[in-house]
């Protein structure tokens, strides 16, 4: 990319507007807003746009509008609905059942984790989320963009 004497390229975008909408963007629901700061935290770190919402409702109605979210990072236990029923309320949209999930939780209950794992989740990462879990979210990203790259 070709840029002029100011950074900016010439299009007339700053180069590092250029470089951040390149990058995925993960969508993490979750209602507690430490755990929220610390995975943003870790994410961004990796070169991941980070969009929040603080519960599944939200979460639904950012879904619906438009976006570039190409990963769910959802909490399990939250008011109203749970990580599991917005799973299911994106695996049953056309618009949406592309989109890979990750459940995250305190919660290891065998019946849980097997729930949301048959149920679509790509995987199930216990809490706090971890610099050395990471990576498992990336991989879910990342399958998730070479299947896209190859659809026709």
């Amino acid at each position: 990319m070709s840029t002029s004497k100011d950074g900016n390229d010439p299009k007339g975008k700053s180069v590092e507007t250029a470089i951040t909408n390149t990058s995925p963007c993960v969508l993490i629901v979750e209602n507690c807003q430490v755990d929220c700061f610390v995975t943003s935290y870790l994410l961004r770190g990796h070169n991941v746009q980070v969009i929040a919402a603080q519960g599944p409702w939200q979460a639904l109605e950012l879904l619906n509008a438009e976006h570039n979210v190409k990963l769910i990072l959802s909490n399990y236990w939250m008011p109203n609905m749970t990580g599991y029923d917005l799973l299911m309320e994106v695996k049953k949209s056309p618009k949406l059942s592309h989109l890979p999930v990750v459940i995250t939780s305190f919660d290891k209950s065998p019946e849980i984790v097997k729930k949301c794992l048959d149920g679509g989740a790509k995987d199930y990462i216990m809490k706090p989320i971890k610099y050395g879990d990471v990576p498992r979210i990336l991989r879910s990203l990342c399958a998730f963009n070479l299947t896209e790259s190859y659809k026709y």
